[in-house]
């Protein structure tokens, strides 16, 4: 398993799997946001999920921040996988680039590319062990 240790904007240092990160910056479709732009609302229903190529977002249900996402972090992607409703608002906290990836993108990601599925799979696993974010030292 290949993977590679980045100096990130604001000079912290994220290791992530080269495939994956690849996988954003060749994405056949991104959308820029600005600053506080909602990304989707709590309820809404899904049809894609969103890889970060650069920017912030934040994950909140109700006025409580769930987790802080950066660079080559994905959300979404439940929506995908059980067709329920968004559990969280997306807001993007500074400009944003995100590669968008819908169901068709993500099936054909998955089965091509196992590294994909596995950076999903640790995605899920963590929020689901660790629902709230630890407060940044920043």
């Amino acid at each position: 398993m290949s993977s590679r240790t980045d100096r990130l904007d604001g000079g912290s240092t994220m290791t992530q799997q080269s495939t994956v990160w690849g996988l954003f910056h060749n994405a056949k479709e991104t959308r820029s946001v600005a600053e506080g732009t909602v990304i989707f609302q709590e309820g809404d229903e899904g049809a894609t999920m969103f890889g970060i190529v650069s920017g912030a977002v934040e994950l909140r249900t109700g006025s409580q921040v769930m987790r802080r996402l950066g660079p080559s972090e994905v959300f979404g992607e439940m929506a995908l996988i059980d067709d329920s409703p968004r559990s969280a608002t997306a807001v993007a906290t500074e400009e944003t680039t995100l590669a968008v990836i819908d169901r068709h993108r993500f099936l054909f990601l998955v089965q091509e590319t196992p590294m994909f599925a596995l950076e999903v799979m640790s995605v899920m696993a963590d929020r689901i062990r660790h629902p709230v974010a630890e407060p940044s030292s920043s």
